[in-house]
């Protein structure tokens, strides 16, 4: 027996039922419902509470009801059912199918970030036949627990406990990628207001960071261009400078992110597209549509574009973001490398701060004048970790000036010296050889000490003139976390290599992988919020279990069928999968199941408490 609420005419009334076998017209063995009490109204009982009917739910599984006239019902819930199966030797009954259940939880939380009500209601608006919903979570859901290609992914629909498709055509996949990428901007803004209202998301603080994904091919696209020679509409796929320094065509991807280390938007930008000339169009295209109030963007030294503060600053927003102390004006240099006025938190860290005013110009060309701080810290463990990326690099450079003449530089040794070179030395007119023993006339060394000099050191500049100094350094350094969202993408979601090849169908694979990115960012932060593992626990910074870890424990979140129509989970004993539970309040009795029950076991699911 157990509890359950029912609608009848638009009032929720409490029963006690009990699942019973019986047959069918057909001769088939069925389960169905028996009413073994009608309790009355809900809001007759409802305590106010938070969770009253789970909580009525799970006391009636104790034995002490929250309901007085349940207790008479109670006597033999103590009581273990046994089960009595037969298994004939040589039927297919002794071989075990286990099929994925965990894909159940994923879509609780896709219902509760709008996507199902979203789907649904733009098929009713279109004449939309096949099931683009149903596509879309084997999508998602693929991405998360087994990411491969496209086919192949519809192709895991068997391996689900409910398979999500039925009676599909496998084609319609391209077709629901058509669809995706048509109302991506619409599904950024829907999953955006589902976040503020059910996890109170805040966004007076956006992160804004670029990179890039590779093909498995060697042929960039062509740009498309009219009878005249102008250029209508741009390859996506272009050589540029890759992340992975790989040699295949690229595409640029811009990631926006909340201060939870949750995706807000993402924007695809030809692989040739420089990082700065991407937040305009990224911002104007995404962000500007979400009727968010003022906020601060972070973005580190690629980003830092003075036409970007001047489109930042017209709009009413802010900004932090580091500027390279190497490619500053001198002036700047001595000021940041001077002791004076630094405050010495320690030996290990120390930081100063000053206001500036400047003139800068917009993309428009309209004049502006900028009074932003400028903060700059010194700190051990960055000048450490500096010196220790450099350390054979600087041996090579001390050699060279040792014993010139006592080297060959090859053209991998050559790349990270180039910047230190004397160009002024190489002759192009005239071609002329220059004797290996002159090496050292083409390194500038006061160009080496200058970088040596910068070492440990990091300057920010930012808006914000009455923010304080260490909040702007530690609200910069939040800017890492976009950082392993990149990772979780390259790693664990495997978004690339890239094989779709249309922008469309390219802009629906990054939008899959945004809205599984987001799934499991949620799963993380429910993780840390509730307390049940803290960030030590793991090398991930800040989220407790690693995308990595999330993925194999749903994964072994399976349920076996056993004869007489009863289901049987595996491995939920697994610690990671226990942990998942406890968090988000998920009880699994050690028993069999019917699959009225599974299906029970999914609605009780509180994604966001």
């Amino acid at each position: 027996m157990f509890v359950e609420v029912v609608q009848n005419n638009g009032n929720y009334y409490i029963r006690l039922v009990q699942s019973v076998r019986g047959t069918n017209s057909k001769g088939q063995s069925v389960s169905r419902k028996k009413v073994i009490k009608n309790v009355g109204p809900l809001a007759r009982y409802d305590d106010g509470q938070p969770d009253y009917v789970k909580r009525l739910k799970e006391s009636f599984k104790n034995g002490s009801p929250l309901i007085e006239e349940l207790k008479p019902f109670c006597e033999d819930t103590d009581k273990s059912e046994t089960y009595h199966i037969a298994i004939r030797e040589n039927t297919s009954d002794c071989i075990g199918h286990p099929k994925l259940y965990c894909h159940l939880f994923l879509e609780r939380i896709l219902e509760e970030i709008g996507m199902r009500n979203f789907f649904s209601s733009y098929k009713g608006r279109t004449k939309i036949e096949y099931d683009v919903y149903g596509f879309a979570k084997l999508l998602i859901f693929g991405r998360i627990l087994n990411p491969a290609s496209k086919c192949a992914t519809v192709r895991q629909n068997d391996d689900y406990y409910s398979p999500i498709l039925k009676d599909f055509n496998p084609d319609n996949v391209y077709d629901t990628l058509d669809f995706i990428a048509e109302n991506r901007e619409r599904i950024f803004k829907r999953i955006n207001t589902k976040l503020q209202k059910k996890m109170n998301r805040k966004s007076d603080i956006i992160f804004y960071d670029v990179t890039n994904f590779y093909y498995e091919t060697e042929d960039p696209d062509d740009d498309i261009v009219d009878e005249e020679g102008n250029i209508t509409e741009k390859g996506i796929r272009k050589m540029g400078v890759s992340k992975e320094n790989r040699k295949q065509p690229i595409v640029q991807m811009g990631l926006f992110m909340d201060n939870s280390g949750i995706p807000i938007a993402i924007e695809s930008f030809p692989g040739n597209t420089l990082d700065h000339l991407t937040v305009k169009p990224a911002m104007n295209k995404h962000i500007s549509n979400l009727d968010l109030s003022r906020f601060i963007m972070i973005a580190d030294r690629g980003i830092c574009n003075y036409k970007t503060v001047a489109e930042l600053l017209s709009s009413g927003n802010g900004y932090i973001m580091s500027k390279s102390l190497l490619k500053s004006k001198k002036q700047e240099r001595q000021w940041a490398y001077d002791d004076e006025g630094y405050i010495h938190v320690s030996k290990d860290f120390k930081y100063k701060s000053r206001i500036i005013k400047h003139s800068i110009t917009s993309e428009s060309g309209k004049p502006y004048t900028v009074e932003e701080k400028v903060v700059v810290y010194w700190s051990r463990k960055f000048y450490e970790r500096c010196l220790y990326e450099n350390k054979s690099f600087l041996e090579l450079l001390d050699k060279i000036q040792e014993a010139p003449h006592a080297f060959r530089i090859s053209s991998t040794q050559s790349k990270p010296l180039r910047r230190f070179f004397k160009k002024e030395y190489l002759n192009k007119d005239t071609g002329e050889v220059i004797n290996s023993s002159d090496l050292k006339l083409f390194i500038d060394y006061d160009e080496v000490n200058k970088y040596k000099e910068s070492m440990g050191y990091y300057q920010i500049i930012t808006s914000e003139l009455d923010m304080d100094d260490q909040e702007i350094i530690e609200k910069y350094h939040g800017l890492t976390q976009i950082e392993e969202q990149f990772k979780t993408m390259k790693s664990a979601l495997e978004t690339r290599p890239l094989y779709v090849r249309t922008k469309d169908h390219i802009d629906a694979h990054l939008t899959i992988c945004f809205i599984a990115l987001v799934v499991l960012r949620i799963i993380q932060t429910r993780l840390m919020d509730s307390g049940v593992i803290s960030s030590k626990e793991d090398t991930y910074w800040g989220y407790g279990m690693s995308a990595e870890r999330i993925q194999t424990a749903l994964g072994k979140w399976k349920v076996d069928t056993l004869p007489d129509e009863l289901y049987r989970f595996t491995d939920i004993d697994d610690p990671d999968l226990s942990l998942i539970f406890k968090a988000f309040g998920i009880t699994i009795p050690l028993k069999l199941y019917r699959s009225s029950e599974l299906k029970q076991l999914k609605t009780d699911i509180d994604v966001f408490k």
